[in-house]
This record gives structure tokens, sequence and C-alpha cells, in this order.
């Protein structure tokens, strides 16, 4: 495989967003014009920019401030794609924004910032998932049409504590690894999968990770009950022996989306009004606010390949004896308590896999997918991207994510706080759907300790209180932490304090308080 390398052309084009054409200044800014983006990317382009080119045009649409004047908003339409329940009643102004149903930011960057673009965000920033399927959230029980603004699918009235899973934002730092980890592991638990005949069962395994057991029928059809870690919809099967797609989707905490590419299609028509052409059709206004084409295939490439690229995590260690023989001793405590059970330290990347190609072989329907278009490689441990880099070594580049990548049922029973009131992985109004969740993906430790807040809902302002509340399968090594002495338990904070987003072009991925390359465990 080759990473791409392509020559900037010396004229972008303004992309169209109303018929016609616009006057524009000798600086190819239309006069008077406040839109975020004043060079537009059209299909193709992304094909016409060197890698670091089109890195930093997803870094400008990740923190564009999208305004109405290029299509942001969604007048016409639920944060779902599909229309509103009332139409008589379009989400313009004053309705044009919704905190809780959405429209809910400008920018991408607006939620993704700590401790800088590309991150995670504070409380503040948290996503109301799932409240996108109303047309604006109202709470006012006396409104008598479903999912416009008080009722649910059933007729139910809704309060904030049930119209939605509140989420924290995730960190994208190193996400190009995980999906990559993500769409091996998929290979993997596929290949085992062709292989049972009717009749048989296998054992399923990926990157060392076990998932349960994958049975077939003698008719033909499958039998999944004993899998673990995969959400439902990865498990479905038909009665004419369609078998289960196996899919580990990295992305959401509950692993609902299975590559940067859907979650940034997602992501801008539910959040900012953006709709996608690959999504919404090229002459589409599905929103209706009166523009087609409101982000380019080449553009959503540029946002995927931005996250794909940015660096993964390393780790803060001051110079200071008595802080490194606590992170050392946490390290081994860590694993003593069996957190590493799920947090497993490091995944491998093999046969090339950190060579990042988009778009990938598992996006869904609404989403390019490979063969669909020329794609990208983008290597990920080169050098010439944003550092440090992991490396590879003897055919392997291991992730230091401490993640299964495997979804965990944390909470204690139906009463637990920590549970969520919805479970996205069934149809919305269905009994599935009103039942809840309490499966979580295995947090992906690395980024985490500059991260915070912390757990999927982000209320959690200590990594302390976190462990606390690890309940249902976390429950044993809670309580093996909670046996440890105050030493031993503040020796495992220490070493999860380390784990932390790096500066900027960092010169190594274990470094000191003060930004020097060290040498990790110490040498002596």
């Amino acid at each position: 495989m080759r990473a791409s390398a392509f020559a900037l052309p010396s004229v972008i084009a303004l992309a169209a967003v109303t018929s016609g054409f616009v006057a524009v200044s000798a600086s190819g800014q239309e006069i008077g014009s406040e839109v975020s983006m004043t060079r537009r990317l059209a299909e193709g382009d992304e094909h016409r920019l060197t890698i670091p080119q089109l890195i930093q045009r997803g870094f400008d649409l990740f923190g564009a401030m999208w305004t109405v004047e290029e299509g942001g908003g969604r007048p016409l339409s639920k944060g779902t794609g599909a229309a509103l329940s009332d139409p008589s009643s379009p989400l313009v102004f004053p309705r044009n924004f919704n905190r809780i149903s959405a429209p809910d930011a400008n920018a991408c960057v607006a939620c993704h910032n700590l401790p800088r673009s590309g991150g995670g965000g504070d409380v503040v920033a948290n996503a109301f998932v799932l409240a996108q399927r109303f047309d604006f959230a109202s709470f006012d029980p006396s409104d008598s049409v479903s999912t416009r603004g008080g009722l649910d699918e059933v007729g139910n009235p809704i309060g904030l504590d049930t119209i939605s899973n509140n989420r924290a934002s995730i960190g994208m730092f190193g996400s190009g690894y995980i999906e990559m980890l993500a769409r091996q592991m998929t290979t993997e638990l596929q290949a085992i999968r062709n292989g049972i005949p009717p009749g048989g069962e296998a054992a399923l395994e990926a990157k060392g990770i076990p998932f349960g057991l994958l049975r077939r029928n003698g008719d033909g059809t499958w039998d999944t009950s004993a899998v673990e870690g995969l959400p439902s919809h990865s498990l479905v099967t038909s009665g004419a022996g369609a078998p289960p797609t196996l899919l580990v989707r990295p992305f959401h905490q509950a692993g609902a989306v299975v590559s940067l590419r859907e979650f940034t299609n997602n992501a801008f028509n539910h959040h900012h009004g953006i709709q996608s052409s690959e999504r919404f059709g090229d002459e589409t206004d599905a929103d209706g606010d009166g523009f087609v084409a409101e982000l380019s295939r080449a553009e959503v490439t540029a946002v995927s390949i931005y996250q794909a690229t940015l660096p993964p995590p390393g780790r803060v260690i001051p110079r200071n004896r008595a802080i490194e023989e606590a992170v050392l001793n946490g390290e081994q405590r860590f694993e003593q308590v069996g957190c590493t059970s799920c947090h497993v330290p490091a995944l491998p990347l093999t046969n090339w896999g950190w060579y990042f190609e988009e778009p990938g072989p598992f996006n869904p329907n609404g989403n390019l997918r490979r063969g669909d278009v020329e794609p990208l490689y983008v290597n990920l441990n080169s050098g010439s991207l944003p550092g440090p880099r992991l490396r590879e070594s003897n055919s392997v580049t291991w992730v230091p994510a401490y993640t299964d990548l495997k979804l965990h049922d944390l909470t204690d029973g139906e009463d637990d706080p920590a549970r969520e009131p919805l479970n996205m992985h069934f149809p919305p109004g269905s009994e599935g759907f009103f039942a809840g969740n309490g499966r979580f993906l295995t947090k992906k430790l690395w980024g985490a300790a500059n991260e915070r807040p912390y757990f999927h809902h982000g209320l959690y302002t200590t990594l302390r209180e976190a462990i606390h509340a690890h309940g249902g399968e976390g429950a044993d090594s809670r309580a093996a932490f909670l046996a440890l002495s105050e030493y031993d338990q503040g020796s495992i904070i220490e070493f999860l304090k380390t784990l932390q987003v790096l500066p900027e072009n960092a010169p190594a991925l274990v470094v000191d308080e003060k930004g020097r390359p060290r040498a990790w465990p110490p040498l002596n």
C-alpha cells in the first residue's frame, strides 16, 4: 500500500449553496457573506490534496462555526434525518436551537475540545443521545403529537431523565488506530464464523479477546445466545440462514457506530443541521432550508482523516521519586485487582493495519464504503503526521489504549442510577428500546486523565468516583480495589493520572512534567 501525495490545486471553487452564481471579492470571499468556510471541497479534491493538506482542511471543518448562510440548522427535519412530526412548527428562530433535542452546537470543536480540538468535553458539552428523535423538546405533557415535544412514541410524557441517554463527549485522539483495531477484530471474528458448519460451534476470539461462543444449527441458522461483548444489531440473523455480522463497533459509549465516517455523517446532521451529500443526496434539500450538498463527500473524508490522524495519547510522568514509586506500584496493583482483564493495556495491529483506509469496508448504508470510490491510505505511524506516533516492531504495532472494545454491564441491577433509560440498539418505541441499557464499551483509558469528567455520563469529577461506580461485571475488581491499602488505592490513581493526551508535537510518547522525553520504567 502507498500513502497518497497529491498537489494542492491552484483554485478550489466555492461550493454552490444556492442556484446561480455569487459575486466574490478578489480574495475569493463573497462580499458581505457570513460563512464559516469560504473554501469548500468538491468531489475528487481529496485526491488532489496531500495528506497534510487534507488534515488541515479536516481541522478547519471540525472547527467551523456553521451559519444559516451555508446550510446550518435543519428547519424541517429531526436529528435522525426524518421529517418533523409537525412541519407547521419549523425549527427556525426562536426554535432553531434546543440544547436537548438539538441542533445544539455550531461546531464539532464546541464539544470536542479537551485539552484541545479533537478531545472530549466538559459536562456542559454532554449530548442527549436519542432526544434527536423529537422535533423540539418542550416537556409539555399536553402536547398530543408523538415525538413533537412532550410525548414519546407510545404516548408517555417525557422528562429530562427519560427523554435521552445523557452522554459525555468522547475524545477522538488515537481514533484511527481504534477503528483499524475494530476492523481487524471484526475480520477475525467473521473468519471464525465462516468456518462453522451446520451443527457446529466455535469459540469467538479476536486479538486474544474472547467474545463467547457462536453456534450454527443443523438447518444452517445461527444461535448467538452465547456470544458476548457485541451489540444486539451485530448479532441479528434471519431465518434464511444469513449469518450475524459480528461487527465490532468502537464508537459511542454503547458501541453503536462502526467508523469515523459514520460518526461524522451522523453528528453533522444531528448537532449542526449540516447534511452530507452521501447520506442525503446531491440535489436533495432534506431539511427544507433551501440548501443542497451542504457537506461534500470530499469534506466528510477530510474530517474523517483529521480525526483518524489525531495523535495517540501517551503518558506524563513527573520526575519525582515518590510519584514514580507510586506509579510503578499502581501499574502492578491495577493488574492485580483485575482491571486489565477488560482494560487490556495494549492490542496488536498486524498485517499493515496501521495503514488507515478511507472509506472502510464495514460502513452501513448512507456512508461511502470500500469500492464506492478510490480509497485513500494514510500511514498512521508516519513521522510526517502530527506527533508523537506509535511505531511498528516485528510487523506489529501495539496500541496502548487500555480497552478490549467489548460491551460490559457495569451496573448493579435495574435500579442502578448509572443505567440509561433507553437502549439505542433497538427501534425507537419498541419494548427493547424502553428497557434501558447498562452495557458500555470498555473505556479507552489512554488520554482519560486530562479528558475529564468521567464515566459514560460525565457526572463524576474524579477517577476514584468512576472506579467506585464499577458494578456488574466490574464488581469484583471494585471490591478488590476497595480492599487495598490507602497507599495502593492512591497508587492506582497516580498511575491513571499519567494517561494523558500529550502537548502538541510532544517529542515522545512518555514525557515528564516539563514535556521532556523520559524512559519508563525509570532506569534507576
